[in-house]
């Protein structure tokens, strides 16, 4: 899970600004490090670790100059020994691109040995989107002729050799100067890209982002989203030429709708934020057919679930409360790198309100439970504060099965849930009761938003991957990638 956003305006213009604005609003989805890298004679970049506004500095976005450019948010699952692993990526020859994506690639290892290791190339990162740029720039240069621009049909030439070549999840952004903004979304489209415009005095400016609240800041208007497979070329100020490449079925991923999106986002047509409602008004009608104790009051662990909380409330005809203080310094737990940053940055994050557990039954609402070592934290700190019972609802069924698509979600043994009863995660996690959504329901209500999305990416619920792809061997070259890069930052493995 990556942020990502890219713009083109009118000649003349300068589009930095504007793109650290919309890294700020989708902050969320990386804060490993973050990168803008512009085009005027040349290419202009500054990335580094860290958070963007600790990135940026006035002296940084002076010298991004440009009607072009790139701009990301990290988050490490390939890569991370260096803050040469921070993204944007880009080449001057033989043809000048930068390039961002979100996402991750299940056959980096194979690709860098046909790619590079066999051929003495030299990989300046271990970030995968670098294998990306590399595929994509050689299938442009092998169509061009000497001193031809860049073409439409040069550029979707090229996108097709990426599905060809490269398989997993994967949404790229990439500058093309002097041809002008290229985006594409993978085969089965897991990984989101919206499209948005806005009319300036001196003409159109194009975006493409991850999600519709970055091109909302900037006051663009959110046109389209790409599709599986679907590739989109805006030549210098022209307008939007899109293809659809790829034959495969479209597998959104649900957990943009349970946890990574900001709930003001729309994401394939599909509101987040009703979507997590209508999340809560199912787990309301679940957690009452199961014949489970109606609680005091409901109270969301904060942010991801907090409409959901509030819906799931309502449905129940019992209060909703704030009881946990979060302090919005400190980032998102379940993004942080080892599960010992994750472990020691709840008990910043979070402190009760005590009047609202003394004496009280409560049910605390997440949107998902992973390691479960988290919750544990929570219901301890619930209790401390004088609950007289604890209950718990996750939005999101039992995660059990690890993706391989660019989230870091533990390995198979890890996951709290997996070879574990309900009553037996209950018992771990020290709740009096627990009540995980069905994945059905949880699906509907997503796809109630848009029923033209057959089917949503479960696999993290279900462990049916839908690129067909993935082996042990695939999780395990993953899951070593990633102990490295854990490693290289000296963090504590997960136990």
């Amino acid at each position: 899970m990556c942020g990502f956003i890219g713009i083109q305006g009118p000649a003349g213009s300068d589009v930095a600004a504007e793109i650290y604005e919309a890294l700020l609003a989708i902050q969320h989805r990386g804060q490993d490090a973050a990168g803008i890298t512009t085009f005027t004679d040349t290419f202009h970049t500054r990335k580094d670790f860290g958070l963007v506004r600790d990135v940026f500095s006035e002296r940084h976005m002076e010298a991004l100059r440009g009607n072009l450019g790139v701009g990301h948010v990290r988050y490490p699952t390939i890569g991370g020994g260096g803050a040469e692993d921070a993204q944007p990526f880009h080449t001057n020859f033989p043809v000048g691109v930068a390039m961002a994506h979100n996402g991750n690639l299940t056959n980096f290892q194979e690709l860098k040995v046909k790619h590079f290791e066999s051929s003495g190339t030299r990989l300046n990162s271990s970030c995968d989107v670098e294998v990306i740029l590399y595929v994509f720039v050689r299938a442009l240069s092998a169509r061009m002729k000497p001193g031809a621009k860049v073409t439409g049909e040069d550029i979707f030439a090229a996108v097709k050799t990426v599905y060809e070549e490269v398989r997993g999840a994967y949404s790229v952004i990439a500058a093309l100067p002097d041809v002008g903004l290229v985006a594409f979304r993978d085969p089965y489209g897991i990984k989101p890209i919206c499209v948005g415009s806005r009319d300036g005095s001196v003409g159109t400016y194009w975006a493409c982002a991850s999600e519709s609240v970055a091109l909302d800041i900037n006051g663009y208007t959110h046109r389209f989203d790409l599709g599986a497979g679907e590739a989109m070329f805006v030549p210098e100020g022209g307008e939007p030429i899109r293809r659809v490449i790829g034959d495969k079925p479209h597998r959104p991923c649900i957990f943009e709708y349970v946890y990574f999106a900001r709930p003001d986002s729309m994401i394939d047509d599909v509101s987040v934020y009703k979507t997590r409602i209508r999340f809560g008004e199912a787990l309301a009608e679940q957690w009452k057919e199961s014949g489970a104790p109606i609680p005091d009051s409901v109270i969301p662990i904060p942010d991801s679930s907090r409409d959901s909380a509030m819906a799931m409330a309502t449905a129940m005809g019992v209060p909703y409360r704030e009881g946990l203080v979060k302090n919005r310094y400190i980032g998102r737990t379940f993004i942080m790198p080892s599960q010992d940053s994750r472990q020691n940055s709840v008990r910043r994050k979070l402190n009760t309100i005590k009047l609202e557990f003394e004496g009280k039954d409560v049910l605390l609402v997440d949107d998902s439970i992973v390691r479960g070592n988290t919750s544990l934290r929570i219901v301890r700190m619930a209790r401390e504060a004088g609950a007289r019972k604890v209950y718990l609802a996750s939005t999101s069924p039992p995660l059990v099965s690890p993706c391989p698509y660019g989230v870091d979600m533990a390995t198979k043994t890890e996951f709290v849930a997996a070879g574990r009863s309900n009553d037996e995660v209950a018992k771990l996690l020290e709740v009096d009761h627990l009540v995980y959504l069905d994945r059905e329901r949880m699906n509907e209500a997503a796809r109630r938003g848009n029923p033209h999305i057959e089917k949503f990416c479960n696999a993290c619920f279900t462990g049916e991957y839908p690129t067909g792809d993935i082996s042990q061997t695939v999780l395990d070259n993953i899951g070593g990638e990633r102990t490295a890069m854990q490693k290289s930052f000296a963090f504590t493995p997960v136990k």
